[in-house]
């Protein structure tokens, strides 16, 4: 009973939560089917129990937020269904149709207590989201804006964002490393989460660290390992799908084993169902390249060994025929080379007699021109500082000459000329 001091009605805290319980218990008797995005699941797994934080967003921002029990017995069974209708488990981050009822505790004070939750709603939800992802991109303009980019010759330079502790991650490195052929990449690893709202920043923040170093690599691959729709559902998201649409380089996906494909991997390059399917494609594009270069050098040895053939037997030919022409040539050679050796004997006989004959010639000529010759003959010389006067003009009155004889020298005067 509440307590009357001095004119006032004082109320305990108890007596007021016991009347707002009463009240909330008298006014809301039924089960209510509820909408809201599961903020958070908070499973405990010492007792079972899951407290989920329930959120409505509008705008990105959150308009209103409420607490709520989820009792081990019912997760157990709504967990379950949502495994074998999902393929997935009940989990944070998604929008549920959820049925509970209104409660208040004075001492936990309120919450909405969940009895179930309809796994076909989030479903429809999921779908609705790629709907609308879808709609957006088209009228963007870029829906396929990745597909239509020129697709390397060898895509050899890899940058793949994945978890390195992936069984989906280990499966495409083992195929694309030990490959039977020896094709060579070169891959490095941006590790990113890749499940839950978190994924979507993740993945977009190591997409934009790879566009700052884009001349390094030649595609980029998004690698998970299987999962359903639910753990899928990220990649509908419109921001992480425009990333993918827009970016200046083929993007690959290989995110699971979903027969319905994400946005994400309706606007990337290529999409893989499996990481290993991924690598396959990428090692085949190796062989389309290999191949042909493969049957050329088939095409090209055996047109080499054909060749080689063919000038073989014409160089045996040949050699066949340039035998017999050169012994041919080599007598005929042997036979004038005897007949220019005769001739050059007869030839050199008479050119030394001839050239005899003309030397004594010459003999008697610079016989006849001797100075001595001459002088004995009665001819003279006469000198002038020991150079001969071939004229008069060569001396002058009193000049002192000097004559040679054949016997003696005589020096004299000019006296008169």
């Amino acid at each position: 009973m509440p307590e009357i001091t001095e004119n006032k009605t004082i109320f305990s805290l108890l007596e007021v939560s016991r009347s707002v319980q009463k009240t909330i218990a008298d006014r809301y008797k039924s089960l209510y089917w509820i909408k809201a995005e599961m903020n958070k699941l908070n499973v405990y797994n010492h007792s079972g129990h899951c407290y989920p934080e329930l959120v409505e967003k509008k705008e990105g921002k959150i308009v209103a937020e409420m607490r709520s029990v989820l009792w081990k017995t019912d997760y157990q069974r709504i967990n379950q269904q949502f495994k074998k209708i999902l393929n997935e488990p009940l989990r944070d981050g998604i929008t549920i149709l959820f049925q509970a009822a209104i409660t208040y505790d004075p001492l936990f004070g309120f919450s909405l207590k969940i009895v179930d939750i309809d796994p076909t709603f989030v479903l429809g939800e999921l779908e609705k989201e790629k709907r609308e992802s879808i709609a957006k991109l088209l009228a963007e303009g870029v829906y396929d804006a990745n597909k239509n980019l020129p697709f390397p010759l060898v895509p050899k330079r890899l940058a793949l964002i994945s978890v390195e502790t992936s069984k989906g991650f280990s499966d495409f490195f083992q195929i694309i490393k030990n490959n039977p052929w020896g094709y060579k990449f070169q891959s490095t690893l941006y590790p990113a989460l890749l499940q839950g709202d978190k994924s979507i920043p993740s993945i977009i923040k190591q997409l934009t660290v790879i566009a700052e170093n884009i001349e390094d690599y030649d595609v980029v691959a998004i690698i998970r390992g299987g999962g359903g729709e639910v753990g899928l559902s990220s990649y509908n998201n419109f921001l992480l799908a425009k990333a993918i649409a827009t970016f200046p380089i083929p993007v690959l996906t290989g995110i699971g084993h979903s027969t319905n494909l994400t946005v994400s991997e309706m606007v990337a390059f290529k999409s893989a169902i499996t990481p290993s399917e991924l690598a396959d494609f990428l090692i085949q594009r190796f062989h389309q390249f290999a191949l042909p270069i493969e049957e050329s050098q088939r095409r090209i040895r055996l047109a080499t060994l054909s060749l080689f053939a063919r000038e073989k037997q014409q160089l045996s030919h040949l050699s066949r025929s340039i035998s017999w022409s050169g012994k041919t040539s080599l007598t005929h050679a042997e036979n004038k080379l005897n007949i220019l050796k005769s001739n050059l004997n007869l030839f050199s006989r008479q050119t030394i007699k001839n050239t005899k004959i003309d030397l004594k010639n010459i003999e008697r000529l610079l016989q006849i021109a001797d100075p001595q010759q001459l002088l004995q003959r009665g001819f003279s010389i006469t000198r002038i500082n020991g150079k001969a006067i071939t004229s008069f003009n060569e001396v002058a009155d009193g000049d002192e000459i000097e004559t040679l004889l054949f016997q003696g020298t005589l020096h004299s005067r000019v006296s008169k000329k």
